[in-house]
């Protein structure tokens, strides 16, 4: 008996296989008990045979120049203001590396991680312009990759965030900066170990009598580090020594992690100085937030223009691998700090788009009205 198949119950989904016949189970379907034979066909529906409406755009000169224009009569004047923005903020710079035999730091430089007495230097500077908001004090280093596979992985999270488990037992990735002398290293790891640990003091000079400025040493790390990320074993917050009984410091440290600070809130692995220098930096070159100085009187810049000394311990050794190191001052705005690389870049898309959109336009007006249909032989 032939069988004959519409198009319609090929898409209801009826078996190629068979029909069903009253009281003759299926024909050409096998001899089954009659159910129903899976198939392997999507539902017909919209989203599974790809019927669902589309919309293609039609590139034409109608739509692409008036969106060259827009894009660049929007870029430049957005990158002109954040230009001009980042160049009203105020920055100095200090090199105090010791390279040149005439810098009052050279004399410091072939200093070692275990000397017993830091190097004093100072450095005399003249500031020619007032700093008039609050002033960012930032360290920078030069050529130090922080961004090494394995000095990034150098570290126990475990240990920092508290766990007194982790504490005398530190994570395998911290060799070989996991033990010393048969003891735990606390904190443990290449980052921690090579910790920056020089101490910058600012003075102003009036009348040839140096004034101290005041440096504040908190709230220079992130909130979600100082409160989440890093903490104290658990115990009397009040005897660090005891919670860090059994341990032992990094290799390079002068002192134990539980004398970074006299206060008991900024001392240990909740010590602001450590906790921004556990943040690492992307590019062998950066800069990292040392203190800040607050603007006490709103009729008076912070920092006046006028004569300035920097007196600094040198302890942290650059020399063996060419490195540099810097002190910066510097004001924000609401951008951040100094950076023209963003203004320069809106400037730049916007002055290349709208250049594009101008010759463009002379191409359409020149050629866009002629027939460039070809005429096809018979």
């Amino acid at each position: 008996m032939a069988v004959n198949y519409s198009a319609k119950e090929e898409a209801d989904g009826h078996p190629s296989g068979g029909v069903g016949v009253p009281g003759g189970g299926a024909v050409g379907g096998g001899g089954g008990g009659g159910g129903a034979v899976k198939t392997r066909k999507p539902d017909n529906t919209a989203f599974k045979q790809q019927r669902l409406p589309a919309w293609q755009p039609i590139l034409t000169a109608g739509t692409v120049l008036p969106a060259f224009f827009i894009i660049g009569l929007i870029f430049i004047p957005i990158g002109i203001g954040i230009y001009v923005t980042s160049n009203n903020i105020r920055e100095y710079e200090i090199d105090y590396t010791g390279t040149e035999p005439s810098s009052p730091c050279n004399k410091c430089l072939n200093v070692s991680w275990d000397s017993l007495s830091p190097c004093t230097c100072t450095i005399n500077f003249t500031l020619e312009h007032s700093f008039e908001s609050n002033v960012f004090m930032y360290y920078g280093l030069s050529n130090f990759y922080q961004n090494h596979r394995r000095y990034v992985k150098s570290r126990d999270d475990s240990q920092l965030n508290g766990d007194n488990s982790s504490l005398l037992n530190p994570s395998k990735e911290c060799e070989p900066y996991r033990t010393n002398e048969d003891k735990p290293i606390a904190p443990c790891g290449a980052i921690a170990n090579s910790m920056f640990n020089d101490t910058l003091q600012l003075f102003r000079i009036e009348n040839e009598t140096r004034v101290r400025i005041n440096l504040i040493k908190k709230g220079i790390a992130w909130w979600t580090d100082k409160n989440v990320k890093f903490r104290n074993p658990t115990g009397d917050g009040n005897n660090l020594t005891a919670l860090f009984q059994g341990t032992t410091k990094p290799v390079n440290w002068p002192k134990p992690v539980y004398m970074l600070d006299s206060e008991p809130d900024n001392n240990g692995f909740i010590n602001e100085d450590f906790i921004v220098w556990m943040r690492t930096a992307a590019l062998p070159t950066f800069r990292k937030l040392y203190r800040l100085i607050e603007r006490k009187d709103n009729l008076e810049p912070t920092l006046q223009a006028g004569n300035y000394s920097l007196v600094i311990d040198y302890n942290y050794p650059v020399h063996s691998f060419d490195g540099r190191k810097r002190m910066i001052l510097s004001t924000i705005s609401w951008m951040g700090g100094k950076n023209p690389f963003l203004g320069i870049a809106y400037i730049t898309v916007g002055s290349i788009c709208f250049f594009l959109g101008v010759v463009l336009l002379i191409i359409h007006h020149k050629y866009g009205n002629r027939n460039t249909s070809a005429d096809i032989p018979n």
